[in-house]
C-alpha cells in the first residue's frame, strides 16, 4: 500500500508538471539562459525530473490515464510487459479499471487475468491498483488515473502447485491408509480363522510399504527441491551407476518377467552425487518395467554425446518395448503425481513421484531429462550430464572400451 501512495505522489507531481508545461504554452530558449562556463557539464538532475526517474526506476508498470482514455505517462516496465498500442491501453481489462476509479473518485485494488494469446504470450496475472489524481484546477474532479501494475502470474502458478501438491498427497495418503483400516477391521472379524488373518496380514505389509515408498520419495523430493545445484561433488563413474541401478530393480523385474541389459561405452564420468544419480536411474528402469509387457526388454545405456549447445555430455538412456507415451502426455509426464496410467501404476506400487526425482536429480546435477516414445511402441528416456574426465578432456566413443552386461533383471 505504501508504494502505491508513492507512486500516487510521484505521478501527481510527473502529471503537473506535464501539464504546467503544456499550459504555459512557451519555454524560453536555451541562448536566454545564461551559462557558467565554469559549470559542471554533466546534466543536472533537477527536483522537476525526479518523479519521473522514480517512476522509470520502478519494476512495477506504471500507467498514468488521462479522462480522455488516453496514456499520458508509462514507464518502461509497462512498455516491456506489452500492455499500450500507441497512445492507449491495449486491453478492455485495464480501460474498465481507470472508468471505474474515475467515476468513483477512489483507489480501488484487484486481480486483473490478461489474455496475451493474440500477442504469442502466455496470459499474465496483475495486482492492479488503480488510483485518482485530482484535478488541481477543479478540486473534487478526477484528472487522470494512475495504473500500478504487478505481474503474480508466478506465484499464482506456485500457490497452484501448492493447492494441486496438498490434494494429491491427501488423496495417495488416503488409499493406503484407509485399506489399512479395513484390513484391521477384517484380521479382527476373522481371528478364528489363521488363514484368512495371514492373507490380510500380506495385504497390511503391502499397503504399509506402498505408504512408507510414498513418505520416503516425498522426503526425497523435497530435499531435491530445495537444494542448491551442486557446486561440486565426487568424480562419478557412470558404469558403476548402471551397475547398482540394474541390482536394485533385479527382483522387480524378475517378478514382472522383463529382460534388463546394460551397456556403456567408454570411460564416463560425472561430477556428482553418486547415490542420487543411481536413485534416478533406478526410477527410469522400475518407471519402464512397469509400463512394459511380460516378455518383452529395457535396455540402459551411456555413452558420449553433445548437449544443446553442442557441449560434450553423457547421456544415460532408458528405453523400454512398453505402451508408450501419447502426445498429451508427454509435456506433464515429469509432474509429481501424474500418471500415464492410474491403474497400472497403483497396481505396480508406484507413487507417482519417481519421474519427477528423475528430473530434479538431472538439474541439481546441471543436466536434463527429456523423452522419446510412440504410442504402442515404447519409450526412451534420457539424462544428458555435464562430462568429466581424469585429465581434463571429453572421453570419445571407443568399441574397445565397450562394456556389456547382460541378465534376466
Amino acid at each position: 500500500m505504501l508504494l502505491s501512495v508513492v507512486v500516487a505522489v510521484c505521478c501527481a507531481l510527473a502529471v503537473g508538471a506535464a501539464v504546467g508545461y503544456v499550459l504555459s504554452g512557451t519555454r524560453k530558449h536555451d541562448e536566454d539562459v545564461p551559462v557558467d562556463e565554469a559549470a559542471d557539464p554533466r546534466p543536472a538532475t533537477t527536483t522537476d525530473q525526479l518523479p519521473s526517474l522514480v517512476i522509470n526506476a520502478l519494476s512495477n508498470a506504471v500507467i498514468v490515464v488521462d479522462r480522455s482514455e488516453q496514456v499520458i505517462l508509462a514507464n518502461p516496465a509497462a512498455r516491456a510487459m506489452g500492455l499500450l498500442n500507441a497512445d492507449r491501453l491495449d486491453f478492455d481489462e485495464l480501460t474498465e479499471l481507470v472508468r471505474e476509479c474515475t467515476i468513483a473518485g477512489t483507489s480501488s485494488t484487484g486481480l486483473v487475468d490478461l489474455p496475451l494469446d493474440r500477442l504469442g504470450r502466455e496470459p499474465i496475472a496483475l495486482s492492479a491498483t488503480a488510483v485518482p489524481l485530482p484535478d488541481a484546477q477543479a478540486p473534487g474532479r478526477v484528472a487522470a488515473v494512475a495504473l500500478l501494475l504487478d505481474d503474480v502470474s508466478e506465484t499464482r502458478r506456485l500457490e497452484d502447485v501448492r493447492r494441486d501438491f496438498v490434494a494429491n498427497v491427501s488423496h495417495e495418503l488416503k488409499t493406503p491408509v484407509g485399506a489399512l483400516t479395513l484390513l484391521a477391521e477384517a484380521v479382527q472379524e476373522a481371528a478364528d480363522d489363521p488363514e484368512a488373518v495371514q492373507r490380510f496380514a500380506g495385504r497390511m505389509q503391502h499397503e504399509g510399504a506402498r505408504l512408507g515408498r510414498l513418505v520416503r520419495e516425498l522426503i526425497e523430493l523435497s530435499r531435491l527441491q530445495g537444494a542448491e545445484p551442486l557446486p561440486g561433488g565426487d568424480c562419478v563413474n557412470i558404469t558403476d551407476v548402471l551397475d547398482e541401478a540394474q541390482d536394485r530393480t533385479r527382483l522387480v523385474a524378475e517378478q514382472a518377467g522383463i529382460e534388463v541389459i546394460s551397456r556403456s561405452v567408454g570411460d564416463l564420468k560425472v561430477r556428482g552425487n553418486e547415490g542420487q544419480l543411481t536413485t534416478a536411474v533406478a526410477n527410469l528402469v522400475d518407471n519402464a518395467i512397469a509400463y512394459s509387457p511380460r516378455g518383452t526388454r529395457v535396455a540402459l545405456s551411456a555413452r558420449l554425446g553433445r548437449d544443446a549447445e553442442s557441449k560434450p555430455c553423457v547421456e544415460i538412456s532408458v528405453s523400454d518395448q512398453g505402451i508408450g507415451l501419447a502426445e498429451s502426455d508427454l509435456a506433464r509426464v515429469f509432474e509429481r503425481f501424474y500418471r500415464v496410467d492410474p491403474a497400472r501404476s497403483r497396481a505396480t506400487g508406484g507413487t507417482g513421484l519417481g519421474l519427477a526425482i528423475v528430473k530434479h536429480v538431472a538439474t541439481n546435477h546441471g543436466g536434463t531429462i527429456s523423452v522419446w516414445s510412440v504410442e504402442g511402441a515404447g519409450s526412451t528416456f534420457t539424462i544428458r550430464l555435464p562430462t568429466m574426465q581424469d585429465s581434463g578432456e571429453p572421453a570419445t566413443d571407443s568399441l574397445n572400451t565397450e562394456q556389456m552386461t547382460k541378465g534376466s533383471v
